[in-house]
């Protein structure tokens, strides 16, 4: 050691610019809990990537950068308002270009083999890590956060899916070209959480990108062609944000998954009404999610979490923070010590300034306090880290929170009003929960509604992970193999078809188009069927009826016409009693169902006889259906406790629980096919999980929906778990459209019925099917369903919950 080295070894050096900042020091660090100062990063491999396609990219079509000639372009800048890259907005021509690639590029990539297409991913990854500076410098110029060695993850984990695709996943076909279409101010991750998945089941992707999400996604499509992707599989289109539903209404599309937004998400789903396109939404923008401590929390590593994420990690999600009354002046002390000197965080705009002040000031008018690290100043796209105290959870801050460095602190007494404040917001994205109680973390796990729960953490995510969107937070699961799913298809995709005119403020509304028959005798009838609601037989509640006619014209009975007080009053019933079945044992469950099968099974002649007087099946035909449909309840009783969820192998310490859960109340409105089979069928997949259901019956063939009234009085099910509703199929379909706590709707009808569902519940999670699936075919889906096709039925039954417990 040289005599300098000597004499600095004797010396305290702090590292970096520690060395020369005593506010800084280790001492005032450690007393503080607050983290260091950091390096900026340089720019230099992004500068030089864009200086390489001269600061204007292109769209991605067929595997290289396209410069159309007069388009309109987006010019992007820094906060300093200089000029970063511009962006070229595509028009018609190029959507056209666009999807004839990615129709081309999907017939290459579904030919090759598995290993062929996970050698590509897995060159992607490699990619991945040989250029993460690159990427993530990309992402720092364009002010959104983007995590190299999280695309390494995801992309390895999807190459495992994709070696095996066809070895686990055997009955299942891609779904086609797959639309990806993203807001301007979601994670980069978000893109690729779809993207990725698409790829490994053997779709082709278009992506459509936000303005600043477009420069890292076009160089990830870069290395992806240079990893061996086929021409033509991945295109990115990008544009000032109107070419996503352009895309998505092509012809060639076969699925559309939308991130962003709800009103965006919304907006998409009504103008793709009629086209008989999957949309899915995941709605992670915005989403205000809760950050409970609870009594036995270790409040220290809380407030250290809590100002990590509220006000040092940007992320999609908006937090409040719920504190168990007996701690609840500790966390706010230590939250003022640890908020003091804090400097401004920087927020997009000037609108979300104005966003941030009127929140607060609305709070303040309303008796809140205020913690703020410094005085906000009076102008400037900045606002200092605040926690809004004493404030009610009625107030808009709360209910919305505002963009930027603004957290509501609320307040509870017991674990259970913990629990519903935690639900008390309309979103189901995640939660964040404290405490050092693992059974009272497990329970209040169950019991918050979201998909998403850490446990003495936050914003814990891995691909292998599933988690469904809850309430207004979506419609699809993203992660793990539960994820993949929504790109594959158990049955061959429908065509597509054009929009049909509908009055979507009259579907529904028109009066019944008959009651009596011409030329009948209504005296001459001797039998009047009933409703089933809330476990009571009753008639409608508007107290009319409507003959139901045999084959040859003759009429067989007198049945309620229900209409949406009828809807109301099931839901109602369901809502009561679904918890508390969702909460029974699999075991229960599957013993309520077996005891319905025998129940049915000790009817099957008058059940035989019903079917062959409404629908003139032959009395061998009918009791054929009768005995498939005892089957098919046994089956799913036998499937209650075999399905189930499982403990994620993670690359990180501590262990992950996923979980199917029941939707809800789920509305079915039930084809002409199979009145009793495909009722059954549809009944045990619902209930079989924990859901409730309100079934419509068919309009045309009523009575053995009807006459299964008896069965359902005589087992075990609870009263009000199956409601059953006659009446006109597009009145009912209306009222389960318009009803707010009806989670899905399960529809077999016309173009018009489908339609108006999508146009009318966009947050809804909807199966629907057409009436010209009624053929032969249609008769063999309930029939002699295939494996993946109950499984399919079965996942649309259910949504998937994670729990991140962290051991280290």
């Amino acid at each position: 050691m040289t005599p300098d080295n000597r004499q600095l070894a004797d010396k305290p050096v702090f590292i970096g610019v520690m060395a020369d900042r005593s506010s800084h020091s280790v001492y005032n660090i450690f007393n503080s809990m607050e983290f260091g100062p950091s390096a900026e990063r340089s720019a230099a491999t992004a500068a030089s990537w864009l200086e390489k396609h001269s600061r204007s990219l292109g769209l991605f079509i067929d595997g290289k950068f396209v410069h159309p000639d007069n388009r309109e372009t987006l010019a992007v800048s820094d906060l300093k308002g200089e000029k970063l890259f511009g962006i070229v907005c595509a028009d018609d021509e190029d959507i056209l270009s666009c999807v004839t690639s990615s129709a081309k590029g999907f017939q290459k990539w579904k030919e090759m083999s598995d290993s062929c297409r996970a050698k590509v991913l897995l060159r992607f990854a490699g990619s991945l890590q040989r250029y993460s500076q690159c990427v993530c410098e990309v992402c720092d110029l364009c002010r959104i956060p983007g995590s190299a060695p999280a695309l390494v993850r995801l992309a390895q984990y999807y190459a495992g899916w994709a070696q095996l695709r066809h070895t686990l996943l055997p009955e299942w076909n891609p779904r086609g070209v797959v639309a990806v279409v993203m807001s301007d101010d979601v994670f980069f991750y978000s893109i690729w959480l779809k993207v990725l998945p698409a790829l490994a089941v053997g779709n082709a992707v278009i992506v459509v990108p936000g303005v600043k999400t477009a420069p890292p996604t076009l160089l990830l499509a870069q290395l992806l062609m240079e990893a061996g992707l086929p021409a033509g599989v991945l295109n990115v289109m990008t544009s000032n944000g109107s070419v996503g539903v352009r895309v998505a209404q092509s012809k060639q599309i076969s699925y559309v998954t939308y991130t962003g937004s709800k009103q965006d998400g919304e907006l998409l789903v009504k103008q793709m009404a009629g086209r008989d396109i999957l949309v899915s939404l995941s709605l992670s923008v915005c989403s205000v999610c809760p950050f409970i401590i609870f009594e036995t929390a270790d409040v220290d590593s809380a407030v250290d979490g809590l100002m990590d994420t509220a006000f040092k990690n940007c992320t999609e999600w908006r937090w409040v923070v719920c504190v168990q009354e007996s701690v609840y002046d500790a966390v706010v002390e230590k939250l003022k010590f640890r908020m003091a000197g804090m400097k401004c965080v920087g927020l997009s705009d000037e609108c979300e300034r104005g966003q941030v002040d009127t929140a607060v000031h609305e709070a303040e008018q309303q008796g809140a306090t205020l913690i703020q690290s410094c005085p906000p100043p009076s102008s400037g796209c900045v606002y200092p880290p605040t926690v809004v105290c004493n404030v009610a959870p009625s107030c808009s801050a709360v209910v919305s929170p505002p963009p930027g460095p603004v957290v509501p602190l609320l307040s509870f007494r017991s674990a259970a009003e913990g629990v519903t404040l935690g639900n008390y917001r309309p979103h189901g994205r995640a939660a964040s929960i404290w405490t050092e109680d693992l059974t009272l973390a497990l329970e209040t796990a169950k019991s918050l509604c979201v998909g998403l729960v850490c446990v003495n953490t936050h914003s814990v995510t891995d691909p292998s992970l599933p988690q469904s969107g809850r309430r207004e937070s979506g419609t699809c699961t993203d992660g793990g193999r539960e994820g993949l799913y929504q790109f594959l298809s158990a049955s061959v995709t429908p065509a597509r078809s054009e929009p049909v005119s509908v009055d979507y403020t009259r579907f529904g509304a028109a009066a019944s188009r008959f009651l009596v028959p011409e030329g009948s005798d209504p005296s001459s009838v001797s039998r009047s069927c009933s409703h089933l609601v809330g476990g009571k037989v009753c008639k409608a509640d508007s107290g009319c009826s409507r003959a139901v006619q045999a084959p040859g014209g003759a009429v067989l009975a007198q049945c309620p016409d229900g209409g949406r007080k009828d809807v109301r009053n099931a839901v109602e019933a369901a809502l009561k009693v679904q918890p508390g079945w969702m909460k029974k044992s699999p075991a229960a469950r599957a013993l309520a169902l077996y005891s319905l099968a025998d129940s049915l099974d000790k009817r099957r002649r008058d059940m035989a006889a019903s079917i062959h007087n409404q629908t003139g099946l032959s009395l061998e035909e009918a009791a054929q259906e009768v005995e498939l449909s005892i089957s098919r309840l046994s089956d799913w009783a036998a499937l209650c406790d075999k399905q189930s969820g499982h403990v994620a192998l993670l690359p990180h310490t501590g262990s992950a629980l996923s979980t199917p859960e029941a939707l809800g109340v789920v509305g079915v409105v039930l084809p002409d096919t199979k009145p009793l089979l495909s009722m059954v069928s549809v009944l045990g997949a619902t209930v079989s999980v924990g859901n409730a259901v309100v079934v419509v019956p068919s309009e045309k063939f009523p009575l053995p929906a009807l006459d299964f009234i008896s069965v359902l009085q005589a087992c075990d099910v609870p009263a009000g778990v199956v409601s059953i509703i006659s009446g006109g199929k597009d009145q009912l379909t209306q009222a389960l459209a318009n009803h707010n706590e009806i989670q899905a709707v399960w529809y077999w009808g016309g173009a018009e019925g489908r339609q108006f569902l999508q146009h009318s519940s966009p947050l809804k999670r909807l199966w629907l099917h057409g009436e010209e699936e009624e053929d032969e075919d249609g008769r063999k889906f309930w029939t002699k369903p295939s494996f993946s096709m109950q499984e399919e039925m079965w996942r649309e039954c259910v949504v998937w919950k994670s729990v991140w417990i962290p051991t280290a």
